[in-house]
């Protein structure tokens, strides 16, 4: 069985752990290939980012260890990339072996600074609540909207956590995913995707951290095999320990969805490995 991971996140950003420790925690989990990618850096402050300063450094480390456990297990050097309209996206980091491309801004909240969707849930609300009066369609539709712009004018490899910004549901029910005005939504995102070839993560970080369902929903997932669009499933890990946890749960979601096989980077190319 071939397990990989290309979302994880060390001390360079948020996470917890160094880049060596991360390989270590991979090679004990029995995967064959795994993937660097801390969060970016990004034109503005925030918690959790990559300061530019450090890019170097973690590029220059990144590239000694696929040299040190080069024989033990596949390495490739990558980043969580902001798409910001305008502003920063895939193609600003073309060093790279692969990137993640994520969206985690939407707009500017009331104090003229970048609305983050995917950070505190009293903060997305106050922000929701004081710009769109609450209303989560208006802000939804700007969210999706914003990645059809990424896939289509900077494609990344893999599109990261997809539905990532139905998570503040848990605090306060905002919307039905069975909503007509949503599955259209979320279909046209799906069509902007299979037209340019981008690989979907299954991503298990919210399940294994809060208990919620994974990114994207399993219905999701359905209407993706559908469409043939192929899934890679990372665990988006910010702890060595964490790097296949909620793998089974994926790996079942897919087979459940009619996938039969994910698509993977190995031997240097993106290649179709099967389900077991």
């Amino acid at each position: 069985m071939i397990i990989t991971n290309y979302h994880s996140h060390s001390h360079y950003c948020d996470g917890k752990g160094s880049l060596e420790e991360q390989v270590q925690g991979a090679i004990a989990q029995g995967l064959r290939a795994f993937g660097f990618s801390s969060h970016c850096p990004v034109p503005f402050e925030n918690q959790w980012s990559m300061k530019a300063a450090r890019l170097d450094d973690y590029l220059r480390e990144a590239a000694a260890l696929k040299e040190k456990y080069k024989g033990q297990i596949e390495l490739y050097i990558g980043l969580e990339v902001d798409f910001l309209p305008q502003q920063l996206g895939p193609r600003d980091f073309s060093m790279l072996d692969y990137c993640v491309g994520s969206v985690h801004y939407v707009e500017l909240n009331q104090f003229g600074q970048p609305w983050e969707i995917d950070g505190s849930s009293v903060e997305f609300l106050a922000c929701l609540d004081t710009l769109y009066d609450g209303n989560i369609k208006v802000a939804l539709e700007k969210y999706y909207d914003i990645i059809r712009q990424m896939v289509e004018t900077d494609t990344p490899p893999i599109v990261g956590h997809l539905d990532k910004i139905k998570m503040h549901n848990e605090a306060r029910p905002l919307f039905d995913e069975s909503e007509e005005w949503y599955v259209a939504l979320v279909e046209q995102t799906l069509q902007a995707i299979k037209k340019v070839g981008c690989i979907v993560e299954i991503n298990t970080r919210g399940n294994y951290k809060r208990g919620l369902e994974l990114y994207p929903s399993p219905w999701i997932i359905v209407r993706m095999n559908t469409l043939q669009i192929p899934i890679c499933i990372n665990s988006d890990s910010h702890r060595p320990e964490e790097i296949t946890a909620s793998f089974p749960l994926a790996f079942e979601a897919a087979r459940a969805a009619g996938y039969t096989h994910q698509r993977v980077l190995l031997e240097g190319k993106w290649q179709d490995v099967e389900l077991n």
